[in-house]
């Protein structure tokens, strides 16, 4: 009978360490989850905002709808594209999604 009281006891002063063991895999999960994903996420919203704020007149764009441009327009919130000769539109600066290839 001492003996199972003994036992017991030692089991619970092992329990703040398993406790403490029991949060590193959410953390060192989160840490994977941050580089990952949030870390290079975060990276492409910065190059994107600093692309959208460094256009010009006469750019070549391709917009999220994949339409191909030339930059005639440009306002703080809207982009006006020449799709085509004497063809223009005008779309949100927000869907113009990167700079079309030179040809």
């Amino acid at each position: 009978m001492n003996i199972a009281y003994a036992m017991g006891s030692q089991g619970a002063a092992g329990q703040g360490g398993s406790q403490w063991m029991s949060f590193l895999p959410l953390i060192l999960l989160f840490v994977v989850f941050y580089f990952l994903l949030i870390r290079p996420q975060q990276k492409r919203a910065k190059q994107q905002k600093q692309f959208l704020e460094n256009l010009k007149k006469g750019d070549d764009v391709i917009t999220s709808g994949g339409l191909y441009g030339k930059i005639t327009g440009l306002t703080d919130s809207t982009v006006t594209i020449e799709i085509a000769e004497k063809v223009r539109v005008k779309v949100a600066k927000s869907a113009v999604a990167q700079q079309a290839p030179q040809q």
